[in-house]
C-alpha cells in the first residue's frame, strides 16, 4: 500500500514545456550561443539546470553556463508571456489524494526558489508535505533526490510511488526501488518511458486517483 506519492512538476502537474523551451531559446539567442533544435531543448526538461546546460553545450565553460543560467531565469520569469497552466484535473486530483490521507511530495529539476514561487502561484503549497529540488541535491536521474524524500518522510521505497513524464523521473525511481507511474502528455515519448516498466500509464490525473483508490480497497 502506497503512503507517499511523489510528483514531478514541469510536464507532469503543470504544462510549462512551451514556456521553458521559449525561455531557453531567448537566452541562447541573447548570448549568441550556437542554435539548437527545439526538440533538443525540450529533451533536457527535468534535469537540474547545470546538468541541462552541460548536456546542451558540453564544450562550454563554467562562466558560459552561468551566463546561460542567468539569462534563462530572466526570460522565464520576466520576459515571457507564454502561460504555464496546470494540466486538466490536477488541482482536483491533488485535493482528492490529500483527502484520502496520502502524503504528497514533489521531486523536481526546478530550483528551490523556482518551486517555492510555483507552489505559491498555483495555491498548491498546502498539498505537499515534502519537496526536493535539483539545487539542493543531485539531479535526476540519480536516486539521491528520492532517497532524501523517503528518509524525510520515514517511508520505505516499496510504500512510495513516483509520477513523472520523463525517463529521468522513471529512471530515478527505478534506481531508488520506487514504483512508477508515467503520464502520456508530457515531454518524453511513451516508448522511452515504457523501458522503465511503469505500473500505470495515465492520460489524465483522475486515472491515478481512481487506480490508487482501487488498490487500497483491495489491500
Amino acid at each position: 500500500m502506497y503512503s507517499l506519492i511523489i510528483f514531478d512538476w514541469d510536464g507532469t502537474l503543470v504544462d510549462s514545456v512551451a514556456r521553458i523551451v521559449a525561455s531557453l531559446r531567448l537566452a541562447i539567442d541573447d548570448l549568441n550561443f550556437p542554435e539548437l533544435e527545439d526538440e533538443k531543448l525540450k529533451d533536457i526538461i527535468g534535469l537540474g539546470l547545470p546538468e541541462a546546460m552541460q548536456t546542451l553545450y558540453p564544450d562550454a565553460s563554467t562562466a558560459d553556463y552561468e551566463r546561460l543560467r542567468e539569462r534563462y531565469a530572466h526570460f522565464f520569469l520576466q520576459s515571457n508571456d507564454i502561460p504555464a497552466h496546470p494540466f486538466p484535473g490536477v488541482g482536483v486530483a491533488l485535493d482528492r489524494l490529500s483527502g484520502q490521507g496520502l502524503t504528497l511530495a514533489v521531486a523536481t529539476g526546478k530550483s528551490r526558489k523556482g518551486l517555492n514561487r510555483a507552489l505559491h502561484d498555483s495555491g498548491w503549497k498546502k498539498y505537499f508535505a515534502h519537496s526536493r529540488c535539483a539545487d539542493e541535491t543531485l539531479s535526476k536521474p540519480h536516486p539521491r533526490m528520492l532517497e532524501e524524500l523517503l528518509e524525510e518522510a520515514a517511508v520505505r521505497p516499496e510504500n512510495a510511488l513516483m509520477i513523472g513524464d520523463t525517463e529521468y523521473d522513471l529512471d530515478m525511481a527505478q534506481r531508488a526501488g520506487v514504483d512508477r507511474v508515467a503520464v502520456s502528455y508530457g515531454v518524453h515519448e511513451l516508448s522511452r518511458l515504457r523501458r522503465y516498466q511503469p505500473g500505470l500509464i495515465i492520460d489524465h490525473m483522475d486515472e491515478l486517483v481512481d487506480w490508487l483508490a482501487s488498490r487500497h480497497r483491495t489491500q
